[in-house]
This record gives structure tokens, C-alpha cells and sequence, in this order.
């Protein structure tokens, strides 16, 4: 009875780390993950094996270096991933992605997190896109390397015509604008 309860636990806490790596969509740290989970690294580790063998076969899969684990397309379906690809490219970035991209622009270096704050919505597929689309790049927090930033790609500024961030419209205003938004909430 008890090896049934710790099997269904087993489960429970894969199902979980399903959940997070899909959200998170990025890749995540183990010990962080055993954080956000409340449990032992070492059952952490089990849940990710047993989970990752369960995908065998299927259309994604677990990625794992020493210290960090992600979700990922599996290997088998990367030429259809690939149509897929140049299908988003050619379609507009809408106006989510626009949205996006001017605080990037206007504010970046940003975190995701600052972004979503900022359009009050999760906007992690939108960075993704726009990372895949070659027009933002990312780069770690010089503070905490565990962050990541965003800022608008060499290729977006040649797009734009312009040469520096600063040659925006009425970028200065914007920039006093955030500031000013940033110290009255408190950042």
C-alpha cells in the first residue's frame, strides 16, 4: 500500500514539473525548481528521469545539462518544426509583439518579468517570437545572472533605420516618463 502512495506521489510531482517547465518555457535551474517544488533535489532528480523517459516517442522532450532542465520539441520533429517556423516569420507580429517591442526599445534592458508587469499579461511566447524572429536578444542581468533581459537586436535597429536606441521618437520623453512611473510604484 505504501509503495502505491509513494508511486502516485512520484507521479504527482512529475505532473508538476510538467506544469512548470511548460509555463516557464525557458530553461530552469534543478536547485530552484526543487524550491519551487518544496521537495528533496535528489526526488526532483527521480521525477525528472521517470518523466523524461515517459516522453520517449513522443513529440517533445526533456533537455538536461549538470544543473538546469527544459522542455523542448523532440529531435525527430525538427523539419516540421522548421515549416512551421517560417510560417510564423512571415506573418505580422500583431499588435501584441509591437507592444512588446516598444517597451523593449524604449525600456530595455528588461526582464520578462517587467514586461508582463508592464502589459499586465504573461508575455513569454510573445519574447519568444520576437527572439526567434531575430529582433530582440537576450543577455544575462549584470546584477543576478539568474535574469535574463531583453534588449532590440542590431538587426531591428538597421530595420528601423537608426543607429542607437536614443534616435527612437521622443525617446527621452518616454524614458522620463518610465522613470517617473517606476518611482511613484515603488521599484
Amino acid at each position: 500500500m505504501q509503495e502505491r502512495g509513494e508511486r502516485k506521489n512520484m507521479q504527482t510531482l512529475e505532473s508538476k514539473i510538467e506544469a512548470i517547465l511548460f509555463y516557464k518555457n525557458e530553461p530552469l535551474d534543478i536547485k530552484k525548481l526543487s524550491q519551487l517544488l518544496n521537495e528533496k533535489e535528489k526526488d526532483v532528480r527521480e521525477a525528472l528521469q521517470n518523466f523524461g523517459n515517459s516522453l520517449n516517442g513522443r513529440g517533445i522532450c526533456l533537455i538536461e545539462t549538470e544543473d538546469e532542465v527544459s522542455l523542448a520539441t523532440a529531435p525527430g520533429t525538427k523539419d516540421f518544426i522548421e515549416q512551421i517556423a517560417v510560417g510564423e516569420m512571415s506573418r505580422e507580429i500583431g499588435k501584441a509583439g509591437l507592444e512588446t517591442l516598444s517597451i523593449i526599445l524604449y525600456n530595455g534592458p528588461v526582464s520578462r518579468r517587467e514586461v508582463d508587469y508592464i502589459r499586465g499579461v504573461n508575455s513569454t511566447f510573445i519574447l519568444r517570437n520576437l527572439c526567434i524572429r531575430g529582433l530582440i536578444e537576450k543577455e544575462s542581468d549584470s546584477k543576478d545572472q539568474r535574469v535574463i533581459r531583453y534588449k532590440g537586436s542590431l538587426s531591428l535597429l538597421t530595420h528601423l533605420g537608426i543607429k542607437r536606441v536614443k534616435e527612437l521618437p521622443d525617446f527621452d520623453l518616454f524614458k522620463d516618463k518610465i522613470t517617473e512611473i517606476k518611482t511613484n510604484d515603488g521599484e
